[in-house]
């Protein structure tokens, strides 16, 4: 097994390799952030109080989360996701203050609806998932999709061509004709 602390370059040219068709590159743009979400919600349930911090394990996790990003070689990536991912987080909270039904139905709606996403996407893609490959693909993820972001604003140039140079540029594959 590849070893998940790569610089962000290897990560982001092995996972965009299995993601190169726009409905695929669509789909995880709604489909990641609401798994995101819903792993929030689902760990926002439990609290401990240090010093005067209500703190959750959808917390530590998300700064374990951000310690990996931070430490992949590119700042503004690790940075942009890092707060991404604070952000889904956060709104992810106020969910798991209900009753555990509303807290359980929006926790698995939203993780649900998010992996069909995923999977429709892999259709038009023609290609299984890269962590069903490299289970670090479940990392990488969140930071594709904010690297594509980034992309489209023109920022993080280098990175964009590293990996269309490595890759190949992105397409509607011909849903008629299989993979290669």
């Amino acid at each position: 097994m590849p070893s998940p602390f790569r610089p962000a370059t290897e990560l982001m040219v092995q996972y965009a390799a299995y993601h190169r068709d726009r409905r695929n590159i669509a789909t995880h743009f709604v489909g990641i952030p609401l798994i995101v979400f819903a792993i929030g919600v689902f760990l926002a349930r439990a609290q401990f109080d240090v010093a005067q911090w209500h703190l959750t394990p959808a917390w530590l996790v998300w700064a374990l989360a951000a310690a990996w990003y931070l430490t992949r070689g590119n700042l503004v990536l690790g940075l942009a996701t890092t707060v991404v991912n604070g952000l889904l987080i956060w709104a992810a909270h106020p969910f798991a203050l209900g009753g555990t039904g509303a807290w359980l139905a929006c926790g698995l709606v939203t993780f649900f609806t998010g992996w069909v996403l995923q999977f429709i996407g892999h259709y038009y893609e023609g290609r299984k998932p890269a962590f069903v490959d490299d289970l670090v693909g479940l990392l990488v993820g969140p930071m594709f999709i904010v690297g594509e972001a980034l992309f489209a604003a023109g920022l993080c140039r280098p990175l964009a061509h590293e990996i269309e140079t490595r890759t190949g540029p992105t397409l509607l594959r011909d849903l008629a004709h299989p993979v290669a």
